[in-house]
This record gives structure tokens, sequence and C-alpha cells, in this order.
């Protein structure tokens, strides 16, 4: 049993570390993009915040815990969990190899999803859990493309009322914001991707009766924002990549409008304890503020590319997670 659990840990943490080379770019490409940090500083910047951040709250850890199923009344509870980790860990590599920047969030909550109905059934999933959560993967990239946007157009208009339109001026005043801006997002980034595998570790350590409750432990808390931190040290060049120059062409203006917007949307889910994608979030906060200053530059090929990857990752997670569950059960049985 203390094996199986010690697994669990270690692809979790792993998980966690994927996560963070693989979300890596979520908080720190516009500054790069915009050289208003170089990337040594701005990964070295993202683990220290990520890994304070991580460690500063535990509410969406109980979520993720404790709201897909519960896990003091489930059957099969070590396979469920190695077989959503497993899927997870999957098809971020999957993505991240091929530097799509899609939502380690969605992957991890369909998976843990698909392994729950494999090895419990369909009314072991709690439905209205799953479906809250879900709305909120889904609402929440639509509300930061409306804010983004309107964040940079009041920007915007305190520009051209100030009569400073000086677009060097305003780039070279705006990159020392981005720098703010950027350790901002690092820590909302830290405090709700991090609580995700928190979450998972504590449904396996209630699963196994452990303990009792969905409280995390502090050597969780360490374990996982560690992991984070690790991870986000070594970067994640190839999502970056897509992040500050696929999408569009960033300037130091709607980089520091993106970065804030994007802060404020994630600190407003994480203190109503709710898991959602920092990727999409980013990504459309830079589409929404993008608009605003050039509609026309936005590479809407590449964003459909990404919104279709949004939208089956999910099902596919599920379905990927409930296949490597009956294979783990078919050599356990």
């Amino acid at each position: 049993m203390v094996t199986i659990l010690l697994l669990i840990v270690v692809l979790a943490l792993l998980f966690d570390f994927i996560n963070g080379f693989h979300d890596t770019a979520n908080a720190i490409a516009t500054s790069i993009s915009t050289r208003a940090l170089s990337p040594r500083v701005a990964v070295f910047m993202a683990a220290i915040l990520n890994f304070v951040g991580a460690v500063y709250s535990s509410e969406v850890a109980k979520t993720v815990g404790g709201k897909v199923a519960d896990p003091s009344h489930i059957p099969h509870g070590m396979e469920i969990v190695i077989a959503a980790l497993l899927s997870a860990i999957i098809w971020n590599l999957i993505t991240w190899y091929y530097g799509i920047p899609s939502s380690s969030s969605h992957t991890l909550i369909g998976s843990l999803a698909g392994a729950v109905i494999a090895g419990a059934g369909t009314k072991a999933l709690n439905w209205g859990g799953f479906k809250e959560i879900v709305i909120i993967l889904v609402l929440s990239p639509i509300v930061a493309f409306a804010t983004g946007f309107i964040i940079m157009w009041i920007i915007r208009q305190i520009i051209v009322l100030s009569g400073n339109t000086s677009r060097t001026k305003l780039n070279r005043s705006f990159k020392v914001f981005q720098i703010f801006s950027a350790g901002l997002l690092s820590f909302s980034h830290g405090g709700n991707d991090a609580q995700k595998a928190m979450g998972i570790i504590v449904f396996a350590l209630v699963s196994l009766g452990h303990q009792t409750t969905l409280d995390v432990p502090l050597w969780v808390k360490i374990c996982a924002a560690t992991a984070m931190g690790l991870g986000t040290s070594i970067g994640g060049m190839r999502i970056i990549k897509t992040m500050s120059k696929k999408l569009l062409k960033i300037e130091p203006i709607n980089g520091f409008a993106s970065d804030l917007n994007s802060s404020i949307v994630i600190q407003a889910s994480t203190a109503m304890g709710m898991p959602l994608s920092t990727t999409h979030v980013i990504s459309s906060s830079i589409i929404g503020t993008g608009s605003v200053m050039r509609f026309h530059d936005v590479k809407w090929a590449t964003v459909t590319r990404m919104v279709m990857t949004w939208v089956i990752t999910i099902p596919i997670s599920m379905v990927l997670a409930f296949l490597i569950y009956k294979i783990i059960f078919m050599f356990s049985s």
C-alpha cells in the first residue's frame, strides 16, 4: 500500500513538473517577446513566484480532490488515480511536443472523470461538481477575452487623453510595468495550477484511508510547489514561441494589459476555489488585448487550431484515462 501511494505521489509530482515547463510560457511569453526580460531571468523569476503561489493557498486542491468524485466512497481508488495521472502526463507531453498551448486543467479533470467512470461507473462521478468545474473552464477564456479587450481599451483611452502618443516612449515605459505584471501572473499561476496535483494526492490519501478530510498536508504543498518550480525553471520554449509570436506581434502595452488581466481572472477563480486553465486565460487575454490594438494582425488560423485543441482535450483525456484504467486493472487482477 505504501509503495502504491509513493508511486501516486511520484506521478502527481511528475505531472506538476511537466505542468511547470508546459505552462511556463503562460506567465513569461509576453515579457520575453517584448524583451522586457531575458529568457533566463524570466524563467528564474517565474520559478520562484510559482513556488510561492503554490504554497499560498489550497482551496483549488480541495475542489479537485473532492468535487469530481468522493474519494472516501469509491472503489479501486489507487488504479483510478494512477490511470488519471498517466493520461494527463501523456496528453501534456504530446501537446508540448507539438508546441500547442493546451490546458493541463482540462487534461487532469477529464482524465480523472474518465478513470472514475472506468473504475467505479457513471454513478460514482459527481456530475454536479464535474459540470461546475467544466463550466468555469469553458467560461474563463471567454471572460478573459472580454475583460482583456476592455482593459486594453481603457489603457488606450488614457494614453490618448494624456497626449503621450509616442510609441517608442510608451513601449519603454510599459516594459518596466511588464516586469511587475509578469511576476504577478507567475504568482497567480502557481496559486491555481500547482494545486491540481495537490488535489490528486489528497484524493489518493483519502481513498487509501490515510486521512479523512480534503485538507492539504504541508508536505504535499511543499512537494507540489517544488515540482512546479523545478519544471518552470526548465522552461518551455516550444510553447513560448506559439504564445509570443504565432498569435500576434506583442508590444509592451498589450503585453502588460494581457498579464494584468490574466492575473485578475486567475486570482478571482482561485479565491472561489475553482481550477481554470491558465493557458486558456492568458491566450484569450493576448487575443483580446491584441484585438484592440490591431484586430487584423491577430493570427486567427493559430487561434482556431488552439481552440480546437481546447475543445477536444477533455473528451480525449476521458477516453485515454478510461483505456489506461482498463489496461491497469486487467494486469492487476
